[in-house]
């Protein structure tokens, strides 16, 4: 299983919410590159690089964070927050994003989503499906469609998905575990790469998760808190 660590930038900062609440916001470094490379000399390989400007705008903002972790470390980065269009897209790929996500334009406007796989190929654009209460939340997560998540998931397995990121919007920045009976059923349900994201507190999540078939594992407050260290996500890879 991948461990993948998260940073989320909101003004040029690296933060974390509760829940997606903006207004839960807390800054744990005014420089994102820094925490980047302290990943990397940790032995990760792995980052989700999150716009959380970009998700309540109409366009990609923090690109130029992107562009500098990219080209000042070898980390393969996913890259989310604010796709909405195809330049953004091209934007993300061209400042050295290895794949993007994209949640609100699946859900939106699935005619140009459905183009960029097809333009891309599915190793490169991950489905962000981002749930509450099982309902498809888009735009920052400040709007819930009447999606259900393993329906969005399986419509877009049968259009040539492979991977996705799956969010339990009440478990994001809890800090008290996953959502494995969803997950579960994911899997169970569908052959997608599935990457479990949100309530990661410990290494027990982390061993449930791998054991459980998970492709991924996203965890960023459990870092930030101090919750897990990088030796232990180190000794894991």
């Amino acid at each position: 299983m991948r461990i993948i660590p998260a940073i989320d930038i909101i003004d040029g900062k690296c933060v974390r919410l509760s829940k997606g609440d903006y207004n839960t916001k807390k800054i744990y470094n005014e420089n994102p590159l820094e925490v980047a490379k302290e990943f990397e000399d940790n032995g990760i390989q792995y980052l989700h690089l999150v716009d959380l400007d970009g998700a309540k705008s109409k366009q990609i903002i923090n690109h130029k964070i992107l562009e500098s972790i990219a080209s000042k470390t070898n980390l393969k980065i996913d890259f989310g927050g604010g796709l909405k269009s195809d330049k953004d897209v091209e934007i993300a790929f061209e400042c050295g994003t290895s794949q993007i996500t994209g949640g609100s334009i699946a859900a939106n406007n699935p005619t140009i989503f459905e183009q960029w796989i097809s333009k891309y190929g599915s190793q490169k654009i991950i489905l962000g499906a981002d749930c509450n209460n099982r309902k498809i939340a888009t735009n920052g997560w400040l709007k819930k469609s009447d999606l259900d998540v393993l329906d969005f998931i399986k419509s877009y397995e049968e259009k040539g998905i492979q991977y996705v990121i799956c969010t339990d919007i009440a478990k994001d920045g809890m800090l008290q575990g996953t959502s494995n009976e969803l997950y579960k059923e994911i899997l169970k349900k569908t052959d997608v790469n599935l990457i479990a994201s949100g309530g990661v507190s410990s290494m027990e999540d982390l061993l449930l998760l791998k054991e459980m078939g998970c492709e991924g594992a996203i965890l960023g407050k459990a870092i930030y808190e101090g919750n897990i260290s990088l030796k232990e996500l180190q000794e894991l890879c």
